[in-house]
């Protein structure tokens, strides 16, 4: 599966059950058309990487709203909610990445001089792709 998406959050690294690092995140994709304020839908994908050094260190740097390119395994799972019923979940295994841009809108507390405008921060492509 291949999709371009934006960061819902900064990615997160935690150990898995057999203390292998594992780094997970949330890709917001949009699609269709823009309602009457503009708003497009948006789904949500839950990604899991077993990228390790600095592929890792690259991945986990990025700041929410960074466009990323993503190829990946894609797995439908079945499990048992809380509730007793059952539930399905699309599965993401991350084979590949690449950043693409930088979020549209920074934090001010990011900018180096305080001088800078909002037309400096719209999407600036990022060096260093990252293959896992």
């Amino acid at each position: 599966m291949q999709i371009i998406g934006r960061l819902a959050d900064q990615p997160e690294v935690s150990a898995t059950s057999t203390g292998r690092d594992i780094t997970r995140f949330a890709l917001g994709v949009s699609s269709g058309r823009p309602d009457e304020n503009g708003n497009r839908p948006v789904s949500w994908f839950r990604v899991a990487s077993f990228v390790e050094g600095a592929q890792r260190d690259f991945l986990t740097s990025l700041q929410k709203g960074t466009q990323l390119y993503v190829e990946a395994e894609a797995k439908m799972d079945t499990y048992q909610a809380q509730d007793g019923s059952n539930r399905t979940q699309l599965n993401l295994l991350m084979r590949n990445f690449e950043a693409l841009s930088r979020p549209q809108n920074r934090e001010p507390s990011e900018s180096t001089t305080g001088a800078e405008s909002n037309t400096n921060a719209a999407e600036e492509p990022l060096s260093g792709v990252g293959q896992s």
